[in-house]
């Protein structure tokens, strides 16, 4: 279904609702796990994604987007959080692999990227959108971080039912995509490419005019569309995975919900999430154990699909993701890798969606893999996990991700190289006070002072503690300040990342619950 990516809007309060809870089956055919994302090029065996070593790899990432945009670079590079300081945060908040959508457009010979905060961002001064997208490259693969680039428009003004449009040939589609293959060939941080964002029935038009899965029109047919751009990238770049997004209808035409007459309805559903055809027309790429399947999943904030407001919502959702594309992965045919999911949370709906979603996906390292929509504040219908400022972040989102999240492995990054050398203080080298600032009926503030007694400078620190159940964070100060379960996790600003051995930090908070002081507290690991 359409899903427009308007930019604009804050974040707007959250409502929270009890969900239960639905667990996936997973089939594990990997005899080791990885640490992080894993080691060298990435493959895949049956429904699992594998390392260089034969571990399974979970992608647990998330979309920075701008490039796709008439800024042709990354959104929130003109706030006051340097490049360097979101991707830090993504990488602590547990997110392993950074989804980068781009437009044709900012692949051109002479394209310039705008919207940059030059004292905050020195060093990209005069760089292309190219040569940006290099750096972000490279400090996320020395964080552990993985990269998988998705075509997400032809142009920067919007997107396209099909891979091609009047103006942007299927050549153009697939030497471009020919080029970034060359460009990052033997830089294993780069795993592969979403080939074309969202295929879907076109504008309102009830004819099956748009994409369609295994319809035989070469002309309209996204299978076949995407065997041949995978198939040219795979000869430039075997070692890449291809990540094939589904259809909105499988036929190319609309479904019910534009003319209302259910007696001719289509299994239609989210613009890149309608896979069903897959198991029967598959994705046939000459290298083998490369081809991902990469859906795509909303919530009310997007659009209100009709199971949504179904007597049994939502103990219906994990069948309809079966039929989409869930049975691929139980059936052991492919692996899956959520490519966007997202929501305002505004609707009690969506939180009891998220939540669900996130337990069919199946917990623990062989579980299905994901990018969230999106770090971006700016998404207008789905709102981001950072805030509005680019550097704290959206508690409520992040808290029902956290578990799900598998953190990057960081040193020397994916290609395995030697880590950094460890600069946590020894254990109890660290003292903790805290003042009450106030305190009203359902809430409290406190300040929670930290100093670092070790024997050496924390780089960059963190400061976590506990509460009880039922006390949760309102907002924080100082530090980015997350809750997960009942740990709360205080992270240095990207401006003053270092603790010296007899410095101190003061965090501050507002919390909702019976007052409490903060109980376990911790500095990067040493119990204060």
């Amino acid at each position: 279904m359409f899903r427009p990516k308007a930019l604009g809007g804050a974040v707007t309060a959250l409502v929270t609702v009890a969900a239960g809870v639905f667990l996936a089956a997973a089939v594990s055919t990997s005899p080791a796990v990885a640490a992080g994302t894993g080691t060298g090029y990435l493959h895949t065996s049956g429904n699992q994604i594998v390392d260089s070593t034969g571990a399974t790899v979970r992608l647990t990432g998330i979309n920075w987007f701008g490039m796709e945009t008439d800024n042709k670079t990354f959104h929130g590079l003109w706030s006051n959080n340097p490049w360097r300081g979101q991707l830090d945060t993504m990488a602590r908040l547990g997110y392993n692999t950074l989804r980068v959508p781009y437009s044709n457009d900012a692949l051109k010979p002479g394209a310039t990227a705008s919207g940059i905060n030059d004292f905050v961002n020195p060093d990209l001064i005069g760089l292309s959108p190219l040569q940006i997208l290099d750096k972000v490259i490279d400090y996320a693969g020395s964080k552990g971080m993985r990269i998988i680039l998705d075509r997400h428009r032809p142009t920067a003004a919007g997107q396209s039912p099909l891979w091609y449009t009047s103006t942007v040939s299927e050549a153009t589609w697939i030497n471009d995509w020919k080029m970034l293959a060359q460009r990052y060939a033997g830089n294993p941080t780069v795993i592969g490419a979403d080939l074309h964002n969202e295929p879907h029935a076109e504008g309102t038009n009830p004819a099956a005019t748009g994409a369609c899965w295994g319809c035989g029109d070469t002309t309209r047919d996204w299978r076949l569309a995407a065997e041949r751009a995978g198939n040219a990238i795979l000869g430039v770049q075997p070692n890449w995975l291809i990540f094939v997004e589904g259809v909105s209808c499988p036929s190319g035409g609309l479904s019910n919900v534009w003319d209302g007459d259910t007696s001719n309805d289509e299994d239609c559903g989210w613009w890149g999430g309608n896979l069903s055809k897959a198991g029967q027309f598959p994705v046939r790429l000459t290298v083998a154990n490369r081809l991902v399947y990469s859906p795509h999943e909303y919530a009310t904030s997007v659009y209100r699909q009709t199971w949504f407001d179904a007597p049994d919502y939502p103990a219906n959702m994990p069948a309809i993701w079966d039929k989409y594309f869930g049975y691929l992965y139980k059936q052991n045919i492919a692996p899956i890798m959520m490519g966007e999911f997202g929501s305002t949370l505004v609707d009690p709906k969506d939180k009891v969606w998220l939540e669900k979603l996130m337990a069919y996906t199946g917990t623990g390292v062989t579980g299905m893999s994901f990018t969230y929509w999106s770090w971006n504040p700016n998404s207008g219908d789905t709102g981001g996990i950072a805030l509005d400022d680019w550097t704290n972040v959206n508690t409520a989102k992040q808290a029902i991700l956290q578990p799900y999240l598998i953190a990057p492995s960081g040193g020397g990054g994916p290609t395995g190289g030697p880590t950094d050398p460890p600069t946590d203080p020894p254990a109890g080298a660290c003292t903790a006070t805290y003042r009450q600032v106030n305190a009203w009926q359902g809430g409290f503030q406190g300040e929670l002072t930290v100093k670092n007694t070790g024997s050496g400078a924390v780089n960059p620190w963190a400061v976590t503690w506990s509460w009880p159940s039922g006390v949760t964070l309102g907002s924080g100060w100082n530090a980015t300040v997350t809750q997960s379960g009942t740990t709360v996790t205080a992270a240095a600003p990207s401006h003053a990342p270092s603790l010296p051995v007899g410095g101190s930090v003061t965090v501050g908070f507002t919390a909702n619950g019976t007052a409490s002081a903060p109980g376990t507290v911790k500095l990067s690991g040493a119990s204060c």
